[in-house]
């Protein structure tokens, strides 16, 4: 008698999760329009390009490599730059030498959407490191551990914004201008601060 409960009692749960809008943890619902993306980068091939990516195959973005997608002009594309780090000191020892330091690391992107505009967004994570000079290695292994675990949250924070970025094209549809169409390898125009919502 216990089995048929048990089976119910299970089906009912997973009802229930798939009811209630339960997802898998770092998904997010990107909109349809955005589904597809362009993405160009300064180094396609760095460490905050491989994160980003991977991120956006985790929620199911189709992504066209920038050589790839030519001359299109129908797709959104999402510009990253470069990453930024920095460290201060959080605290020292009795001798004066650093104990922790306050990590931050950023960056910043564009969202081009075809015919409506170009939308800035930004991530920036903050981490504590605690330093100790008697195991130099195993302390510089911990800090390459915390950058990687750092430029994934940039990367979830960036996809999450993609949200925003919807948000903001359908608020500011009429007030946006179209970007133009630019030949490759020609930098694109900077927006006026009252054509564009800055998404920070």
């Amino acid at each position: 008698m216990r089995h048929p409960i048990f089976t119910l009692l299970l089906g009912l749960a997973v009802l229930v999760t798939a009811g209630c809008g339960f997802h898998l943890r770092s998904t997010t619902q990107v909109p349809q329009e955005l589904r597809t993306l362009v993405l160009q980068s300064g180094d396609p091939y760095g460490p905050l390009a491989r994160t980003v990516r991977q991120q956006l195959r985790l929620n199911n973005i189709t992504i066209v490599e920038a050589a790839d997608a030519g001359t299109r002009t129908d797709l959104p594309t999402l510009r990253l730059s470069g990453e930024r780090q920095s460290r201060d000191t959080a605290s020292v020892f009795q001798n004066g030498v650093t104990a922790e330091y306050s990590m931050v690391m950023s960056v910043s992107a564009q969202v081009v959407i075809p015919a409506k505009g170009i939308y800035p967004i930004s991530a920036t994570v903050y981490r504590s490191f605690f330093d100790n000079p008697l195991a130099a290695l195993a302390k510089d292994a911990e800090q390459n551990i915390i950058r990687d675990e750092m430029r994934q949250r940039l990367a979830e924070q960036l996809v999450r914004k993609l949200l925003t970025v919807h948000a903001a094209q359908l608020n500011d549809k009429e007030t946006l201008p179209a970007p133009d169409v630019l030949a490759p390898g020609e930098d694109s125009p900077e927006v006026s601060s009252s054509s564009a919502t800055s998404l920070q």
